[in-house]
């Protein structure tokens, strides 16, 4: 019986020993992440942080969305449909990407012949645009202000349109609406 019970009380001792350690790694890790999310809200370089935007082409775009809804479970709006996640250095801010189909003769790819454009999320904007038109890019558009972010469309080397975002998420959040999860 005393085998039983120091084996016992060491199991205790070292289970005990795990959950500090578990406490002080969880501890590490949301001060590192604390750590990451002031970093990352200093940093002031214009560059993209993520993907924004799938934007293509479809002979029917509303079938198109409904066949996407019906077998792969998007949630469809008027739009298309609007992604919804978590920004990896503020995990309470909810952040999109939006998916759309476009008909086959939209005007909103030209001066492109591409079937797709992407639209990337960047921060400091208008920094990035002077950035570009400094390395050559071309610029389509002036920056247009909307109370959901700043965009700007340029052309990449293969004659993609691109467009560029700096969002407001949180303005998107109040707007409401399924979003595919």
């Amino acid at each position: 019986m005393k085998y039983f019970d120091e084996l016992i009380l060491l199991a205790l001792l070292v289970a005990g020993c795990n959950r500090s350690v578990d406490q002080k790694n969880e501890t590490d890790m949301k001060t590192k992440k604390s750590a990451q999310a002031e970093a990352a809200a200093a940093d002031t370089t214009p560059k993209v942080t993520g993907i924004g935007g799938i934007f293509f082409t479809s002979e029917n775009p509303k079938a198109t969305m409904e066949w996407y809804g019906k077998n792969l479970g998007l949630a469809i709006g008027d739009y298309g449909s609007p992604f919804e996640f978590r920004n990896a250095n503020r995990p309470d801010e909810i952040n999109y990407l939006m998916w759309t189909p476009f008909k086959k003769d939209t005007e909103y790819f030209a001066p492109s012949s591409k079937e797709l454009m992407i639209n990337y999320r960047v921060q400091h904007l208008e920094k990035l645009v002077s950035k570009l038109k400094e390395n050559g890019v071309k610029v389509l558009d002036e920056i247009e202000t909307y109370d959901y972010g700043k965009f700007v469309h340029i052309m990449d080397p293969d004659g993609y349109k691109i467009e560029l975002w700096e969002p407001v998420d949180h303005e998107l959040t109040k707007m409401g609406g399924k979003t595919t999860k």
